[in-house]
């Protein structure tokens, strides 16, 4: 009985390439070629080479494989918080693009705090990923160095920018702000709030198309606005609504910065016998999941994050892989999608 050749296996018992080589009957380079699906490689071979490969377990390193040919297959991914459906849409749609093109994406999650998402560029861009992807603009002067001293190809997601040189993929907050404003106004609302939370960039961009659009109308009134640095929930929404409603007796309409707290204001006025639209009309922002259960179901803005996740990962392949096409700016737009809440 022939007996499988011993393993040689470094210290830390991973089993190598030359171990797979020296079981195939074969040289490393060509079980490395095999193994990579090149073009050349007899196929028979390939086959008792994967076979080799199986039988032993044999895992390719990728940080091996990335120093033999200077080239990361890791791309950096930096969105605030995983909690939120919002990126994990996103974080779906850039999976999906990468993963089967050879590239793996390293999330980092910066928490809406400038010096963890300095510390994340100041730990993963000296391994050199091959590409980087943000959200927004809104970041340190120490971070925006860190990028751009890099040279690693980087694509900001959710904004957009006509700043030259800057490849982004999103859609304007502020306009869609203004566009579900005025959706209340058109109902013929006069007496309308704004509850925000969390108040990250984006939040506070609605808020200004909020203002934008009141401003334009002659009504606006900064009394109406009730801004909370808490993450967003729907128990913060329950409590905003029922504070608004304490403050500011005579509203008509609320625009929510996003659904689930929309969805809490909604649960709060059914408590309280408070009708919705009759009474007060209700919109949120993002049309996360839920929002077209709700009683009445809930007036929103439907946000195209899975599509700036594939439209921001293709547009990065194409400047990791060196296209001559120059970066710039992608306009995804929004939908206004109007329910029973106003």
């Amino acid at each position: 009985m022939t007996e499988a050749p011993r393993r040689s296996r470094r210290s830390s018992g991973r089993t190598t390439l030359s171990d797979v080589a020296q079981l195939a009957g074969v040289s490393p380079i060509t079980v490395s070629r095999a193994l990579r699906g090149e073009r050349g490689v007899d196929p028979q071979l390939v086959l008792k080479v994967r076979q080799a490969a199986d039988s032993l377990g044999y895992v390719p390193d990728p940080a091996a494989r990335a120093l033999a040919s200077q080239k990361s297959t890791q791309v950096l991914v930096l969105v605030p918080l995983l909690s939120n459906a919002l990126f994990v849409d996103l974080l779906e749609a850039v999976h999906r693009t990468l993963f089967p093109e050879g590239f793996q994406p390293l999330i980092g999650v910066t928490h809406y705090d400038s010096a963890e998402e300095e510390l994340l560029l100041r730990t993963y861009l000296p391994h050199r990923p091959a590409g980087l992807l943000v959200t927004g603009f809104d970041r340190s002067e120490t971070s925006r160095r860190l990028i751009a001293q890099s040279g690693v190809p980087c694509v900001h997601l959710m904004e957009t920018s006509d700043a030259p040189g800057v490849a982004c993929v999103g859609f304007s907050q502020t306009d869609a702000g203004a566009a579900i404003t005025q959706h209340l106004l058109d109902r013929g609302r006069r007496r309308i709030a704004f509850c925000g939370a969390q108040l990250d960039p984006r939040v506070l961009q609605r808020a200004e198309g909020y203002r934008r659009c009141l401003r334009a109308a002659g009504i606006y009134d900064p009394r109406l606005e009730m801004l909370s640095p808490e993450r967003s929930s729907i128990a913060l929404g329950a409590r905003l609504f029922e504070e608004m409603l304490q403050r500011m007796p005579d509203i008509d309409a609320i625009f929510f910065c996003n659904d689930d707290i929309a969805q809490g204001g909604l649960l709060a006025a059914h408590r309280l016998g408070v009708q919705v639209p009759a009474r007060i009309a209700m919109a949120g922002f993002n049309d996360l999941a839920g929002s077209d259960q709700m009683v009445p179901s809930l007036t929103t803005v439907r946000t195209p994050r899975s599509e700036v996740g594939r439209e921001g990962a293709a547009m990065l392949l194409g400047m990791m892989r060196g296209s001559a096409a120059a970066p710039g700016s992608i306009e995804l737009g929004y939908e206004l999608v109007v329910r029973e809440s106003t």
